[in-house]
C-alpha cells in the first residue's frame, strides 16, 4: 500500500482543512479556556462537525455513516491537532464507534452520534498511567450487573451521554479475559464525576461507580468477551491520538519554521542562521517518519491486517516522541516568549504533553512492542 493518501482522500484533508481552520482554529480554543467553559468544547460546533458527515466516517453506511477508514478519520484528527481544536470527535467518532459495532448498541447510539447530539466517554483507565488491566468489578444483580470502582483520566466524562465502562465480570486484574464492556447512561444512580481541567484545558473527570446498576441490554457484545471490543476501541484510540499528535507537530513545526522567516537577530532573519536550519530539517525528517508510521497502521486498520496492532504502537510511540521534539524545538527556537500567552506555541506542547499519555505513552508501546516480540 503507498503511504500518501489518494486523490479523495486529499480532496476530504483540503475540505478538512478549510472548514476546522475557518470554525475551530487556536482562538476557538483561548476563547473556551478564557471564559472557563463547563463543558470543554463546543456543541455547536460538534454540530456543524455532523452536518459536514466528519462523524458517521468510521459508521457503516447501512447505519446511516460515510462507511469510511481510519485513514479517512485521521485527516479528520489531523486538522483538529493542527488547530488544537477541542472536540469529541477522537472519543466519540472514532474509539466509541469502533466499540460498538456489530454490537445490539449500535442501534441506540449511532443515530445520536452522527446526528451530533450524542457525546460519547471512555471509561478504561484506573490507575496514574495508562495500562491494559481492568480491576473494577461488575457483579451479576438480578437481570442485570451492578459496577463498583473507579475510573480517571476519563476525557469528557462530566458531561458524557454514553460512557463505554469496562469492568471485570471473571478473573483478576491482570488477565486478558473476563472483561465485559458496558454501555452506562449519563445520570445513572451511583455514578458521580468529578471534572478536572489538565495542562491543555481540556477537561477531563475522575468517575466512581458506586453500585451501579445496569441491565443487561447495556453489555456490549458478550459477558466475559468485551476484550475484542475493547481491544477494537483501542487500536481506534490509540491511531487517532497518533494522527492526532501529528497535527500537533505539524502545527507547532508550520509555526516554528515561520517565526524563523520573520524574527530578525543582527540585522537578518533567524532562520538563516545553519545551527537553526539544521535543527528544522531534522525536525522534518522525524516528523515524516512519523507521519508515514501512522497511516501504514491506519491502512493496516482498514485492511483488518494481522500486523496492524503492532503498526499502531510504533505510530503512538513514534508520534509522540516526534511531538514532543516538534513542540520542544519550536519553543527553544522561539526563546522564553514562547511559553507565554502573546504566542500559540506554548498551547501545542501542553495538547502534545496529554495526548502522548492518552492511550499509553511511548514507553508503555516501546514496552508492549518488545513484549510481543519475546522480550
Amino acid at each position: 500500500m503507498p503511504l500518501y493518501l489518494n486523490d479523495e482522500q486529499t480532496m476530504l484533508r483540503d475540505t478538512t482543512r478549510d472548514f476546522v481552520a475557518e470554525h475551530a482554529p487556536v482562538s476557538h480554543m483561548r476563547k473556551l479556556r478564557d471564559a472557563n467553559d463547563a463543558t470543554g468544547f463546543s456543541r455547536d460546533l460538534w454540530k456543524s462537525f455532523a452536518e459536514m458527515g466528519f462523524t458517521g466516517i468510521l459508521i457503516g453506511e447501512d447505519d446511516g455513516g460515510l462507511g469510511l477508514g481510519h485513514v479517512e478519520a485521521g485527516v479528520v484528527l489531523e486538522e483538529i491537532g493542527r488547530n488544537l481544536s477541542p472536540s469529541p470527535f477522537l472519543a466519540t467518532a472514532v474509539a466509541a464507534v469502533e466499540a460498538l459495532k456489530g454490537s445490539a448498541q449500535a442501534g441506540r447510539w449511532f443515530p445520536g452520534i452522527l446526528a451530533g447530539d450524542t457525546v460519547a466517554a471512555l471509561a478504561i483507565d484506573e490507575g496514574a498511567k495508562h495500562r491494559d488491566s481492568v480491576a473494577m468489578k461488575a457483579e451479576r444483580s438480578g437481570n442485570g450487573f451492578r459496577l463498583s470502582g473507579r475510573k480517571q483520566f476519563v476525557t469528557h466524562g462530566h458531561i458524557a451521554d454514553l460512557i463505554i465502562v469496562a469492568a471485570r465480570t471473571a478473573g483478576a486484574a491482570g488477565d486478558a479475559n473476563g472483561i465485559t464492556l458496558f454501555a452506562v447512561d449519563k445520570g445513572t444512580a451511583g455514578l458521580t464525576a468529578e471534572a478536572e481541567r489538565l495542562a491543555d484545558s481540556s477537561i477531563a473527570a475522575r468517575l466512581a461507580f458506586d453500585n451501579v446498576e445496569v441491565d443487561a441490554d447495556a453489555v456490549i457484545g458478550e459477558v466475559d468477551a468485551g476484550r475484542a471490543p475493547l481491544d477494537r476501541l483501542l487500536r481506534a484510540g490509540r491511531t487517532g491520538a497518533s494522527a492526532e499528535l501529528l497535527g500537533v507537530g505539524g502545527g507547532a513545526m508550520d509555526l516554528t519554521v515561520k517565526y524563523l522567516k520573520e524574527r530578525k537577530q543582527f540585522g537578518v532573519t533567524i532562520g538563516s542562521f545553519q545551527a537553526l536550519q539544521h535543527r528544522a530539517a531534522h525536525l522534518y525528517s522525524e516528523m515524516e517518519v512519523a507521519r508515514a508510521a501512522v497511516l501504514k497502521a491506519q491502512q493496516l486498520l482498514d485492511a483488518d491486517d494481522a500486523g496492524a496492532d503492532a503498526a499502531v504502537s510504533v505510530a503512538k510511540a513514534m508520534t509522540a516522541l516526534a511531538t514532543t521534539l516538534s513542540v520542544q524545538e519550536g519553543v527553544q527556537m522561539h526563546g522564553g516568549i514562547g511559553m507565554t500567552d502573546e504566542y500559540d506555541i506554548g498551547f501545542y506542547m501542553k495538547r502534545a504533553r496529554v495526548l502522548a499519555e492518552m492511550f499509553g505513552d511511548a514507553n508503555f508501546h516501546a514496552d508492549r512492542l518488545a513484549r510481543a516480540a519475546g522480550y
